[in-house]
């Protein structure tokens, strides 16, 4: 499996959540329904700085042979990631009103969580291209 289009578009993805998370914290505690007094938004930022180094590692990993062995710690960083987000979202599904936005991210993390897996847990295959 070519893993530059998962390594790009998992990248893209943090860092487009990684960014917000960083710059608009009171208003994404606003549009969930959190209140917006300290520590949250400060957690929020955390969150995001945590996702925008992820999606640094992604970025600039997306060129080497993911799963193989010096691409497994990647490749098992992105599954853990992946699938613990994605039963956290599942459980959070199950337990409360559904919204479209909360639906849209389960079903994009549960997709990641497969490929992730996929590469981390398959066999990778070298690019006919980089020999």
């Amino acid at each position: 499996m070519n893993t530059k289009l998962v390594m790009t578009l998992s990248a893209i993805i943090m860092a487009i959540i990684g960014i917000s998370a960083s710059f608009i914290s009171h208003e994404i505690l606003t549009f969930i329904g959190l209140p917006t007094n300290q520590p949250l938004p400060l957690l929020i930022q955390v969150m995001g700085a945590m996702y925008f180094a992820f999606a640094m590692i992604n970025w600039f990993a997306k060129d080497n042979l993911i799963g193989g062995i010096y691409g497994k710690p990647i490749a098992i960083g992105n599954f853990s990631h992946f699938i613990i987000a994605s039963l956290a979202l599942v459980k959070g599904i199950n337990n409360n009103s559904i919204s479209s936005v909360i639906l849209a991210i389960t079903v994009i993390y549960l997709i990641f969580a497969i490929w992730f897996g996929y590469i981390a847990f398959g066999n990778p295959v070298k690019r006919d291209d980089a020999i």
